[in-house]
């Protein structure tokens, strides 16, 4: 990969997440789930051209977005790891999130959480989590990682690379009936 496609993506990414951030509102020690499928940046079907370079590009993006929002990463694993997620230890001890015994490699867990779970100082792994907001970045389907109710956000950043990106929100749920008053 070149270096102008690395800075491409970080550039991109890094507009991608200001824009959901515009809109989402995710709470300082909030939680953003990201799916990547780094071959579906690269061009190519998903789970079949995994590339660290392109999972060190989003990497830099998310992680200036962690610090710059005081907000933690959640990355989702494909499904041979059960599409588990790899967070800091510090944030699955503070939700009492129980680990589980796997480390994500390329091959299984996805080029994204393996690099993700290689540049953490203490990373952990869990089932999963209830995220106030997500990127799918490549399809790779994150809603079972969102609180109960998503809501679709849209940005000007349609694509990283070639991969489609889709963007959620989330709120409370609404309770009660006609006479409820939400505010």
């Amino acid at each position: 990969m070149t270096d102008a496609i690395y800075e491409e993506i970080t550039l991109k990414l890094s507009r991608a997440l200001d824009e959901l951030q515009e809109q989402a509102a995710i709470p300082a020690g909030g939680v953003l789930a990201v799916g990547t499928s780094t071959s579906e940046v690269k061009g190519e079907k998903i789970g079949s051209a995994g590339s660290t370079e392109i999972a060190a590009a989003i990497w830099q993006a998310l992680k200036r977005f962690a610090e710059k929002n005081d907000v933690y990463l959640a990355f989702q694993g494909c499904e041979h790891i059960n599409r588990a997620l790899t967070v800091s230890r510090e944030y699955a001890e503070r939700e009492r999130l129980s680990p589980v015994t796997v480390v994500p490699v390329p091959q299984a867990g996805g080029s994204m959480a393996a690099y993700a779970y290689r540049q953490m100082d203490e990373p952990a792994v869990v089932e999963e989590i209830q995220a106030d907001a997500g990127i799918d970045i490549g399809d790779t389907l994150i809603g079972m990682q969102l609180k109960s109710v998503a809501v679709p956000v849209r940005t000007s950043v349609e694509t990283i690379g070639n991969a489609h990106v889709t963007y959620a929100r989330t709120r409370p749920k609404l309770i009660g009936g006609a006479r409820a008053e939400y505010r």
